[in-house]
């Protein structure tokens, strides 16, 4: 039985902007701030390079999506280029860790953000991510029309305050915002780029969502057309959301009190929202951000479990996994599979859990970008709906782009990256040793 095409173009922007828009463009601008030497100018410069970073990675994507419209995504594309071998080590990784391990992520953040409005549930973070985790997958699990439906209606909600506070502060807002590009107090040129390039490696985290609707390609009622266009009008959308938020929140807090805050790490828009509303506008922002985490949540529950019911069709993962619902055409086993392994994360704490979700992303996109050269030069005359934009520069940036995240991440988070690591290596021995060996007995 075939997974149904039920998704169209709104659809589509809705699954990549719902995803992407979680809790980053919230929580990263102190971030930022401190990584450029509180330069808001810099800054600001920062997030829109992040953007066209994401946007360069994301028509890369679209070519290789259009060119294989199936359900898997990256797993697909792996698999033709490198092999069932490399195909299965980035899915096996995805489930044990960075998959799963985003949907504990923003379970858990979800959860915490609750605390904020009714402070008696504290002691409930765990039980109020598992249990949100239980009910997106049980909405997805009733099918992909029902979750791409909730998945539009929460990326329309999340917009409502986002947009609220870009109004607020760019009408509302009384500060002056001196778009200066020389940090504070000065440094030479070459320190400068460098600041530049560790400020765009933050900004990354908060774009990360952009490749999952090339998981669930196979469900597009038109992926050829409508697959590139929502990758464009999302990231862009979401690009321009994200620097227009941040200036926004510079107009609202005078530059002394955006340089302590960022220092002591504080989530920006709650002081810049009770400059305006008081008390009120802290939870102002509290309830967006949940919004928008929910949203963030329901469309990863969606999507991740398709890639490992594309692995069981290639008898690389539990067999099960490829069951299709009879009444609701969806990928039953997968998802509940998911968000089994998801309840199991919810052990690690948010820190670990990120860097799971990064470094996993950013070992097999890399490979992924070089795929697109290795099938220019080896099918020259597939079918290839959309060709990537600036070949061969706008995927030789994004490949530059995940390599620096790449190191970034290992030297400022050794030990997760080593625990995944050790994952990656015993996946690599359970596939030499079992399955490969099961594949040539013809078992």
């Amino acid at each position: 039985m075939q997974l149904k095409k039920e998704i169209g173009l709104f659809g589509g922007i809705a699954v990549i902007a719902g995803i992407m828009i979680g809790s980053g463009i919230f929580v990263f601008g102190s971030l930022i701030l401190t990584r450029v030497g509180y330069a808001l100018g810099l800054s600001l410069l920062v997030w829109l390079l992040g953007g066209v970073i994401t946007l360069f990675s994301g028509l890369t994507y679209a070519e290789l999506g259009t060119m294989y419209p199936e359900t898997g995504g990256y797993y697909v594309y792996l698999r033709k280029a490198y092999g069932k071998k490399m195909a299965f080590l980035s899915g096996t990784m995805n489930f044990v860790l960075a998959s799963s391990g985003s949907i504990a992520l923003l379970a858990l953040v979800f959860g915490d953000i609750l605390t904020y409005i009714f402070p008696g549930v504290t002691s409930y973070v765990k039980w109020i991510a598992a249990l949100t985790i239980i009910l997106l997958s049980v909405i997805n699990y009733l099918g992909v029309k029902f979750g791409s439906m909730v998945q539009k209606i929460f990326l329309v909600a999340k917009l409502i305050p986002i947009v609220g506070i870009i109004i607020i502060g760019l009408f509302l807002g009384t500060e002056s915002v001196v778009l200066d590009f020389v940090p504070q107090g000065g440094e030479p040129i070459t320190k400068i780029f460098t600041m530049i390039g560790f400020g765009v490696v933050g900004t990354l985290w908060a774009y990360e969502g952009w490749t999952n609707l090339n998981t669930v390609s196979g469900e597009m009622k038109n992926v050829s057309k409508d697959l590139p266009k929502a990758i464009i009008f999302a990231i862009s959308g979401v690009t321009l959301i994200y620097v227009l938020f941040t200036f926004a929140i510079y107009r609202l807090i005078p530059l002394n009190d955006l340089i302590a805050l960022s220092g002591d790490g504080a989530v920006l828009p709650i002081p810049a929202m009770m400059a305006v509303f008081g008390n009120t506008g802290m939870y102002i922002v509290f309830v967006a951000v949940l919004v928008s985490v929910f949203g963030a949540l329901n469309g990863s529950v969606m999507v991740f479990p398709r890639v490992y019911y594309a692995m069981a069709k290639d008898q690389t993962f539990f067999k099960s996994f490829e069951k299709v619902d009879k009444k609701y055409q969806t990928p039953s086993v997968a998802i509940f599979g998911s968000m089994a392994m998801s309840l199991l994360l919810l052990f690690f704490n948010v820190e670990s859990l990120l860097t799971f979700v990064v470094f996993t992303g950013l070992i097999f996109n890399t490979l992924i970008f070089i795929s697109v050269f290795l099938f220019r030069k080896r099918e020259p005359n597939h079918p290839r709906p959309y060709k990537v934009w600036g070949y061969p520069y706008v995927p030789a940036i994004a490949i530059v782009g995940m390599v620096g995240l790449f190191v970034a991440t290992l030297v400022e988070d050794l030990v997760p990256s080593l625990i995944g690591l050790g994952v990656l290596a015993v996946a690599y021995l359970i596939y030499t040793f079992i399955i490969e060996k099961k594949m040539k007995k013809g078992e």
